[in-house]
This record gives C-alpha cells, sequence and structure tokens, in this order.
C-alpha cells in the first residue's frame, strides 16, 4: 500500500471520527436536490425518454414543492437545466453549502422489459450482485469525465472493492440516510401504490463524498412500458415529487421532533394534489356541517378543504366521501380533485382542516376559489385583504 492510500485512509478515519462525536445537526435548514446525469450524459434510455429528461423534471417540480410549503428550507440544485455535472462537483455543491440532506433523482433500466417498481438506496456495503450492478450503471459516468482517474484517486468504477472502500464516507450518516430513503418507500408504495423494491446499500459515487445523509431514488425503470408511461406523463412527474416532497417534511418532523405533518396547520401548503387510496376509509364518520360555509357566487372568493384526487371522476355519494359535508367535485391538472366545506376566510378553512386531518385525512390542504374557479391562495389573500 502506497503512502499515498495510508494516508488517505487516516484521513476518512478521521472524518469519520470527527463527524461521529461533534454529532448532527437536528434541523434541516439545507437540502441540495441532484437531478442524474445531463448533457452529454443521457443516462438510461428507454423507448421513448431519456432517464435525464426525467430526472430533472421531477427534481425541478420538488424544488417547487419544498419552495411552496417548506418556507424555513434553502433548496439548493445540481443543476437545473440539461448540463453535464460531473460526479465529485455535485457532492462538492453539497459540502459547500453545508447541506443537511441530499437527495438524488434518477430512473432504473435492465435489458428486460418486465423489471419495474421503486427502491432507494444509501451509502453502503454491498448486499447483492445486483446492488452493485446499478451501482456500477449509475458510477460509469465518471469515464465520461476529464482526468477522472486524479479526482477519485483512481477509483474503477467496476471494482467491488472500490465501491467497499469509499462506503466508510457514509457510514456516519447511515441511519438518518436510511430513516429518509425508508419514508420515500412508504410514499411511494402506500401512496402511489408502486411496487416496492425496498432500501437497499450501494457504493454511488454521488453518495459517497457527501458530508451529510444522502438518498439515491430510483424512480422505476423506463424499460418497462408501464413505468415508462407513468414517468414521461407529467401527472406522473408531478405525483413522483409529491412523494419525495412527502417524505422530506416527514423526515424534517421528525428529526426537530416536531408533530406530524398533519398539525402544520399554520402553513398554507399551495400545491400539493395528494392521491388518496381508493379504499381509503376516514377513521370517524360524523356528520359535522362546517360552519359558516358558503355559497359560491360570480367573483367571491371562497376557500375548501381539499382531501382526494382520483384520475376518473367519482359519485359523490362514493363511500371515500362517506360522512362529509358540502363535498364538491372539480376537474383541474387532468385529475377529479374533490373539497368538502366552503369557507370566506382562510382562518375558518384553517380550522376545519384541522377537523379533516382528525377524522384521518391526513394530506387535506387548502384551496382557493372565485365563484367556481380555482385560483392561487396567494392571489385568494390579496383579493380578500383589499376588501
Amino acid at each position: 500500500m502506497t503512502e499515498k492510500r495510508i494516508y488517505q485512509r487516516f484521513l476518512i478515519l478521521c472524518l469519520l471520527f470527527f463527524v461521529v462525536n461533534l454529532g448532527f445537526a437536528q434541523k434541516v435548514n439545507t437540502v441540495v436536490l441532484d437531478a442524474g446525469h445531463g448533457g452529454h450524459d443521457t443516462g438510461a434510455l428507454g423507448r421513448n425518454s431519456r432517464e435525464k429528461d426525467i430526472a430533472l423534471s421531477i427534481i425541478l417540480k420538488l424544488r417547487d414543492y419544498i419552495h411552496d410549503n417548506l418556507k424555513d428550507v434553502k433548496v439548493i440544485l445540481t443543476r437545473d437545466d440539461d448540463t453535464f455535472v460531473e460526479l465529485y462537483r455535485r457532492a462538492q455543491i453539497a459540502n459547500e453549502n453545508k447541506a443537511d440532506l441530499f437527495i438524488s433523482v434518477h430512473c432504473n433500466s435492465t435489458k428486460s422489459t418486465s423489471a419495474y417498481g421503486v427502491e432507494s438506496f444509501v451509502m453502503g456495503l454491498h448486499k447483492s450482485d445486483a446492488n452493485l450492478a446499478v451501482a456500477k450503471a449509475e458510477n460509469a459516468a465518471i469515464l465520461l469525465e476529464d482526468d477522472y482517474v486524479e479526482k477519485y484517486d483512481g477509483f474503477d468504477p467496476n471494482s467491488p472493492e472500490g465501491n467497499i472502500f469509499f462506503s466508510m464516507m457514509q457510514n456516519a450518516f447511515l441511519d438518518r440516510s436510511l430513516a429518509y430513503a425508508g419514508k420515500v418507500q412508504h410514499q411511494l408504495v402506500d401512496n402511489l401504490h408502486m411496487l416496492n423494491r425496498g432500501v437497499k446499500q450501494a457504493g454511488f459515487l454521488v453518495l459517497y463524498k457527501t458530508a451529510m445523509p444522502g438518498v439515491l431514488i430510483e424512480t422505476g425503470f423506463i424499460s418497462n412500458p408501464k413505468d415508462e408511461k407513468f414517468l414521461l406523463s407529467e401527472k406522473g412527474q408531478d405525483l413522483m415529487a409529491q412523494a419525495i416532497f412527502k417524505a422530506l417534511r416527514d423526515y424534517k418532523n421528525q428529526l426537530e421532533h416536531k408533530p406530524g405533518s398533519q398539525d402544520n396547520t399554520d402553513t398554507l401548503i399551495t400545491r400539493m394534489q395528494a392521491p388518496e387510496a381508493e379504499s381509503f376509509q376516514p377513521e370517524t364518520t360524523r356528520n359535522t356541517e362546517p360552519e359558516p360555509a358558503v355559497k359560491p357566487v360570480a367573483g367571491q372568493v371562497s376557500f375548501r378543504v381539499q382531501f382526494a384526487m382520483y384520475p376518473e371522476a367519482k359519485p359523490l355519494d362514493s363511500s371515500p366521501f362517506k360522512g362529509l359535508s358540502g363535498v364538491k367535485m372539480y376537474y383541474h391538472g387532468g385529475s377529479y380533485k374533490y373539497t368538502s366545506g366552503s369557507f370566506n376566510t382562510i382562518d375558518l378553512a384553517l380550522k376545519y382542516r384541522k377537523e379533516m386531518i382528525a377524522r384521518g385525512y391526513k394530506d387535506a390542504f387548502i384551496v382557493a376559489f372565485k365563484g367556481e374557479d380555482r385560483i392561487g391562495n396567494e392571489e385568494a389573500k390579496k383579493i380578500t385583504e383589499k376588501k
């Protein structure tokens, strides 16, 4: 072993000791969002898609969800257009900005068209040949970089030993990486009903140099026709961004010892349009009429509580709406969305939202209308404030 290699290992061990003894930050103040691949690195190719394009679209939507709903979180992107960014630079961006979480979004692909589903990776020792194969495919992007041998200390993307060696860098952050990855899988599987391929450990280069918890999310197989169709659609990309956002929201609340996301009623969720499972039933069926309710009048602003969304229209007397009063449906963004209650002030709507959450609709949020036309909450607030 060369003196240089011994020195490198010594520095890594010192870093791990320092991080473990210093302790982690107890807040999520800064998040780095990483759209995989880019520029001349297309990533995986589907029949009608490119990994780099889908990853970027999801990341941009995820950025908007965070901006709209987590005002105290700073968001930094490793790329916001079709640009090639070296893997080492992506980690460098996160480290320079002292990020508290690194989220990298990718798409999966295999020679077989039958593989499908979602999986999340954290940095760690390889648990199977399959995990190593996925890591090799993503790490191969370094071969497109100039002077990659020097940048990565002679790292060979085809070497299992190299992946294992660099996994030491992430060990100190493993628990929190696993915690966030688990929440991502929960959202994707329970809310989007995607096949759960699990949380796994692998030696992704984009993760090994980040000095914070990090997760690489494989959002589906673009080699699979069904997954590719979903990921190519505007709706699919938006739902994917929602799920990753909600996992972040829950992770942040848990880390900062805050109540569950359902208790954060002081902040309006302005863009969330979460899908509900068709079999979902609220915990109680009390038939409480929200007061004071208002009837829509042309030009008049009202606030309603949205609690469900479906790709096909459902009758207002369907079982998922049992026990709710003032249920209305509107079509928006390619989906049929359902609201309960109608109020002339945000404060009253917030109060009713608390009741909806207590009844089991944990992702309920407020939407504003002018007459029967949906408008943005900010626009509604300006109109009501002028009055």
